[in-house]
């Protein structure tokens, strides 16, 4: 009786102890989910916000793309482009609904509900002229180039940049170098158009 009781006893400190492991992995795994959303989490905000010029939307993505890594279970060996990856998945859906909405809606129903705000003053209004520029300007690059420069103003890596975009991390440099001149090239030709 005395060895059923010793057999069970071991089986009991065998589960004991690999709850406590579980327990401890699941704790770690915790932390270390935390400190990855607030080290990525703000910058991806920023970048799906810019990209869809809506924050609003951006903050949502995110939160998907964050509660869909907690559910993965484990962090990938590079979190800020497998995040990047699936909000940018997210975002394509996002708008490909809008888009469906945007056919539903009357024309007459969609400049109601999309009319421009109120006018403010002149040096808001300049500041808001100067942003919706750039906006412009950014939505008019190729999309490779559009990503690639949001993401690099974000404090994304070449390494993060490369493995989001699925490109080599060595042409990484060049490709920004060029979105950027011909951002330039763009952003000036609209400054000299009436």
């Amino acid at each position: 009786m005395k060895s059923h009781d010793a057999a069970q006893s071991a089986v009991f400190s065998k589960r004991a102890v690999t709850a406590s492991i579980s327990l401890t992995t699941r704790r770690s795994s915790d932390d270390q989910f935390v400190e990855l959303f607030n080290e990525q989490h703000p910058r991806l905000v920023r970048y799906i916000g810019r990209l869809a010029n809506d924050f609003e939307l951006g903050a949502d993505i995110a939160q998907s793309a964050f509660v869909r890594l907690y559910q993965r279970g484990s962090v990938p060996d590079a979190p800020g482009a497998w995040l990047v990856t699936v909000a940018m998945n997210l975002l394509r859906n996002a708008k490909s609904a809008e888009q469906r909405r945007h056919r539903l809606l009357t024309v007459e129903r969609a400049e109601r509900v999309h009319a421009d705000s109120a006018p403010s003053p002149d040096a808001a209004v300049q500041s808001e002229e100067a942003k919706q520029r750039v906006r412009r300007v950014i939505r008019e690059l190729p999309e490779r180039e559009q990503r690639m420069l949001l993401l690099r103003a974000e404090g994304y890596s070449y390494r993060e940049i490369a493995l989001a975009l699925d490109v080599h991390e060595a042409s990484v440099g060049t490709l920004i170098a060029r979105a950027q001149r011909e951002f330039r090239q763009r952003y000036e030709e609209g400054s000299h158009a009436p």
